[in-house]
């Protein structure tokens, strides 16, 4: 079978991480070959810059110099990672891609949409998911289970109105490709959303 490539969008605490290994353990049991990763990270400097992005002690950093570690990451991750499993005939799936740079940098952070569209495209050039997977809840959601997991990294201790903003740009990007994406509520029971995701994914990729 070809290879394809699926990535998991949503607000912090939708559940991406859980419904990513039920999907690769789905797979797997189809004889495919998984590549499963995540931004930011994926590689050793993808790693690396994650821990600056995250860190609690970078506050107050400047929402340039964000999207520009953010898009940093992401060229390791997409040359040294994504498009060697893909020629490998592997079914990629990632936690997170460059819809979340638009979501968190440009609806939210407020930088200007097209300029993070370019950021996104110089950095990925014409590797783009075949299917994306948005997991919504809603804010008042996504903050009861980011406490309940302990430890608060910089983006997820952002204000309701910066983490609404995240929900709402989603939903729009979304919204604008309809033959990408896949909307799920991710307050559903984890079985539901497992069996809706195993369904679409079977659907659209033809797995026997």
């Amino acid at each position: 079978m070809k290879s394809f490539f699926i990535t998991f969008e949503g607000p912090e605490g939708s559940g991406k991480t859980t419904q990513i290994n039920f999907l690769t353990e789905y797979l797997q049991e189809k004889g495919l070959e998984i590549f499963q990763t995540r931004e930011p990270g994926g590689t050793l400097i993808g790693d690396k810059i994650r821990k600056i992005l995250l860190d609690q002690e970078n506050i107050e950093m400047d929402p340039v110099t964000e999207i520009f570690l953010y898009e940093a990451v992401r060229v390791e991750h997409v040359k040294k990672k994504i498009v060697p499993a893909l020629k490998s005939n592997k079914v990629v799936i990632s936690d997170r891609y460059y819809d979340s740079t638009l979501a968190y940098q440009g609806f939210a952070r407020g930088l200007p949409p097209e300029q993070v569209e370019t950021c996104n495209h110089f950095a990925v050039g014409d590797v783009h998911p075949q299917l994306t997977i948005l997991l919504d809840v809603t804010t008042d959601v996504s903050a009861e289970r980011v406490e309940k997991r302990g430890y608060i990294d910089r983006i997820e201790s952002e204000g309701k109105s910066f983490h609404e903003k995240v929900r709402n740009g989603f939903l729009k990007i979304a919204e604008n490709e309809p033959d990408r994406f896949i909307v799920i509520d991710g307050t559903k029971s984890i079985e539901d959303i497992r069996e809706v995701i195993r369904k679409e994914v079977t659907r659209r990729f033809n797995i026997d």
